[in-house]
């Protein structure tokens, strides 16, 4: 079994030689405007997920993510004789979408803090339904009140 903290350390550097390689070596017009966010490698290091974000609409993800998949051969091999490992980890692209995700859950919380300042003006200068104590008290016996007043 492989150790963790190295697996970690390789897939961090595979992100950094990923990078690199996406900002140096790739001349393909079609390559957008991408930031490498993470990378994560099996623990066996022969495969290897790259993820990525691509500023821009549907059109430049597409090109990007089609630059990226013919330039994934070279990518394979600055990374594997970079890393010095017996077997180049084969390389997957994935485009992280987290800015939408972000998106998405702040329109969530906006909907949740007009949904509670709805409920608040709601309640603002209403009383409880039942009485202002809910809990039922014992009432005292009459023996036990005639020995306190002896």
């Amino acid at each position: 079994m492989t150790d963790p903290a190295k697996v970690r350390r390789h897939a961090e550097r595979v992100r950094e030689l990923v990078a690199s390689v996406v900002r140096t070596q790739i001349k393909d017009p079609r390559l957008g405007m991408i930031t490498i966010t993470d990378a994560r490698i099996t623990a066996d290091l022969r495969d290897a997920t790259v993820f990525y974000t691509v500023l821009g609409d549907a059109a430049a993800q597409a090109g990007t993510a089609a630059a990226l998949d013919s330039a994934k051969g070279m990518v394979r091999s600055t990374v594997g004789k970079a890393l010095g490992l017996r077997h180049s980890p084969t390389l997957t692209f994935v485009h992280d979408n987290v800015q939408e995700h972000a998106k998405h859950l702040d329109d969530l919380l906006a909907q949740a803090r007009m949904a509670d300042a709805e409920v608040q003006r709601l309640a603002a200068g209403k009383a409880y339904a039942g009485d202002s104590n809910p809990y039922r008290e014992d009432e005292p016996d009459d023996e036990s009140a005639e020995e306190d007043e002896r």
